[in-house]
């Protein structure tokens, strides 16, 4: 198995034998965009005696390469190392088995254990924390290494790229644009367009509803089309395959001299977990053995495989998750179900992924294409809790689901009924044969995940396996090696800070070649890890499916050890045995937190949420005037929850009537709306699906010039606190109800606060979207009380 160099690296000469097809390197000085040239032509007193000179196109021939590669660089969310077939994983994979056997599997790749994180990471070739990103932006707080603002002095791939003539595309999940810059004013630096890329389609943030997408193009929102492209029920993942297909084409019919690069990264297999009911048919019974037996014959195929050592140990389930055996049958049944659902939103995305590949394949391009089809940006969620999820927002606002509500679901799981997750034990073995989860950095399950890389004309291996130590700030550098470029020294007139990543490159065509990462710090929310020339230092913080852990202290945490170059799975702890190692590992530790801007150690969660850690647009306004029509995320609307206030509509009413959406934040999965129903003014509260209060008046709404009112005045500023809510007809008050419970939290992942009409989902049943208000609404004002 592996091979490990020491310091040998800096001395062994570079074998390569991709000399023919990789570029001779670009000075590492130069400045993009580059300064304007001289003018080289004649400038008379007219055109006669004057001597022009063509503007020349901005293609990578101009800049001195030939042929350069397109590159399609595809990021599956929330997928464990055990679940894709291709790495031994009980899900089939064919897409990405293509990619392996057209070129190499990577079995010791590694993510930082968080989304954003890992895409900044990516995006950047620093480390996540050199670049700001050290938790999630919505987490994100006042020190250099979490604002969640990816620094101008660290440029993307993308960004140095496009000035070398390429074509870059972004499709799908954009998670790092902050929280507060989210809406329609900006600014729009860490949009897709400010980290270099040309053009954008899909959705800014954590997750979203499959089938009614928070769908951005370019800059602006807008509402997802009623049918795939071949007529099909509409599907996000199907949606962004056919706009990525479109563009290619599109891309090398008008300029074939300007490779592509495309960033795929899917919504999928992010919750909510949802897919159309023919991909779910696929697996019916298949999970019914339960999880337990799931990493047995995982762990069984990734040794038959060649994935893992036939020497590695199978890591124990921890004791904090339940044996399958110990479970009711009504659990195990739906909790099988549970896992069918996330085993067909797995297949079917694959397979949009191969549709892509397909089209590239149709138009002559995938023998210059290098494809990296990285299964994950970190293991497989534990966010689903012990019981598995109807509705991820419970999870983030700590609210209980009853088993009888998901046996009665069970034939709508998957459906845009419901933003389901499955449990943690099955994300847990999703990440076979490690220890834990997505969020635990210490650990392999948080940060080792499947690569596939292929290129025909440039690696000419085919199936062959790779187990150099790598990292996700590794694909960066990778990338401009192969184009033949370097990361300039000034980017946007601002000094850049070096790429912290090392090409893989070297690994290509070399299976024997020693490691060039020999060592990587790993944090995240506590959880701590070094990993340094075959050995792994690991300091688990707490379980990722509660919201809160038990005090401890960060500076002497239970560190264990492990000489992963023999113990590929984390599974023997030789801390007791070797303590002087383990020192010496803490050390490293702390050396390269405080080099990469990972000091302070920060291990909360929910008070890192409060939106008063980050900038708001809204701080310090108590009142805010809004338009018809006007539409905001979360980040950027005033914060409502568990706080007294107001909200009044000016409308006109027809000697007919009216009726539509006034106000609404949020929708299906939690939220709240003001409106005109029936004649009617009605405010309805959704506690996450869970509790819903419906307040209405108890007379019609008058024709005429009217002011609608709805007075909030919470029992307390605090946490799930309830409400009273009276409704008022130009100052007359014709409704009074409760509110029982609020949200405390997050009202919404995904959906906006509407004005004049409702986008997204429902906020209740019984109204057909968008349920434009049909009366003349002038403006809906927001008081803070």
């Amino acid at each position: 198995m592996p091979r490990r160099a020491g310091l040998v690296f800096a001395t062994r000469p570079f074998i390569c034998l991709l000399v023919a097809t990789l570029a001779t390197p670009l000075l590492a000085d130069e400045m993009l965009p580059r300064p304007e040239e001289p003018f080289a032509g004649k400038i008379g007193l007219t055109y006669k005696d004057s001597e022009a000179v063509k503007p020349k196109l901005k293609i990578p021939k101009t800049f001195g390469l030939e042929d350069p590669p397109n590159i399609l660089i595809v990021l599956i969310d929330d997928c464990g190392f055990g679940q894709m077939g291709t790495f031994g994983g009980g899900i089939p994979t064919p897409t990405l088995d293509r990619v392996a056997n057209n070129g190499l599997r990577y079995t010791r790749f590694h993510t930082t254990a968080l989304c954003s994180p890992t895409r900044a990471a990516l995006l950047t070739g620093r480390n996540h924390h050199s670049v700001a990103s050290g938790v999630i932006g919505e987490a994100g707080t006042g020190f250099p290494g979490y604002s969640g603002i990816i620094p101008s002095n660290a440029g993307t791939f993308a960004e140095i790229l496009r000035e070398y003539g390429y074509m870059n595309a972004w499709f799908g999940k954009n998670h790092n644009v902050p929280d507060w810059e989210t809406s329609l004013v900006g600014p729009f630096d860490r949009w897709a367009e400010g980290l270099g890329f040309d053009y954008f389609y899909g959705f800014v943030g954590g997750d979203t509803d499959q089938w009614h997408p928070a769908l951005v193009e370019g800059k602006k929102r807008i509402e997802p089309p009623a049918k795939n492209e071949d007529g099909s029920p509409y599907h996000f993942t199907t949606d962004i395959a056919d706009k990525a297909i479109r563009t290619v084409r599109a891309s090398k019919a008008v300029a074939p001299q300007r490779p592509f690069c495309v960033y795929f990264a899917t919504g999928a297999t992010h919750a909510p977990h949802q897919v159309p009911e023919e991909w779910i048919a696929k697996f019916k019974g298949k999970f019914d053995g339960g999880w337990d037996k799931y990493r047995e014959e995982t762990f069984a195929r990734q040794k038959e495989m060649g994935i893992v050592p036939r020497d590695a140990k199978l890591t124990p389930r921890p004791d904090s998750l339940p044996a399958w055996e110990s479970l009711p049958a009504d659990q195990r049944r739906v909790f099988a179900r549970m896992m069918e659902v996330f085993a067909a939103f797995t297949a079917h995305t694959d397979h949009e992924v191969g549709r892509l590949i397909d089209a590239i394949d149709q138009m002559g391009e995938l023998d210059n294409t290098i494809v990296l089809y990285m299964a994950g940006d970190n293991g497989s969620s534990a966010e689903g809790g012990l019981d598995g999820l109807l509705n991820e927002m419970t999870f983030f606002n700590a609210i209980p689901e009853p088993l009888e509500d998901k046996l009665k679901a069970f034939d709508t799981l998957g459906s845009d009924k419901h933003y389901n997750h499955f449990p943690a034990a099955w994300a847990h073995a999703m990440d076979t044969p490690f220890q834990w989860t997505k969020q635990i950095a210490s650990h392999f399950g948080g940060t080792r995940n499947g690569l596939a890389i292929s290129w025909p004309k440039g690696i000419k291996a085919r199936g062959e396996s790779r187990d150099q130590f790598h990292h996700v700030i590794d694909i960066a550098p990778t990338l401009l090696e192969i184009v033949g470029v370097e990361a300039p020294a000034e980017l946007d007139g601002v000094a850049q800070k070096p790429i912290e990543g090392v090409s893989m490159v070297y690994t290509f065509d070399d299976p024997d070649a020693d490691d060039r990462r020999t060592t990587q710090y790993f944090e995240m929310l506590g959880n701590q890890g070094i990993y340094h020339n075959g050995w792994m230092a690991s300091a688990i913080r707490g379980v990722p499916w509660l919201s809160e852990n038990p005090p401890m202290d960060l500076l002497d945490m239970p560190w264990e050890l492990y000489h992963v170059e023999e113990d590929f799975t984390q599974a023997n702890n030789l801390a007791g045995k070797e303590p002087e190692k383990l020192k010496e590992l803490v050390l490293q530790f702390f050396a390269e937190a405080a080099k990469y801007n990972v000091l302070p150690l920060d291990d909360r969660k929910t008070a890192r949420l409060d939106v008063a850690n980050r900038p708001s647009l809204t701080e310090g306004r108590y009142k805010f005037i809004y338009p018809n029509l006007l539409r905001l995320p979360e980040g950027a609307a005033p914060d409502l929850k568990h706080k007294s206030h107001t909200i009044s509509a000016e409308v006109e009413i027809p000697e007919a009537g009216a009726e539509g959406m006034l106000f609404t934040q949020g929708g299906r999965f939690a939220g709240y709306g003001l409106f005109v129903k029936d004649g009617k003014l009605v405010y309805h509260y959704n506690l996450a699906g869970v509790e819903r209060f419906t307040v209405e008046s108890d007379e019609r709404v008058p024709s005429g010039k009217v002011t609608l009112k709805a007075v909030y005045k919470t029992d307390s500023d605090k946490p799930f606190a309830g409400a009273d809510v009276t409704l008022f007809v130009n100052d007359k008050q014709v409704g009074q109800g409760r509110v029982e419970k609020s949200i405390p939290n997050r009202v919404t992942l995904d959906e906006t606060l509407d004005i004049g009409f409702d986008t997204g989902t429902p906020v209740m049943d019984g109204y057909d979207m968008p349920f434009d208000f049909s009366g003349k609404l002038s403006t809906v004002t927001i008081e803070l009380n």
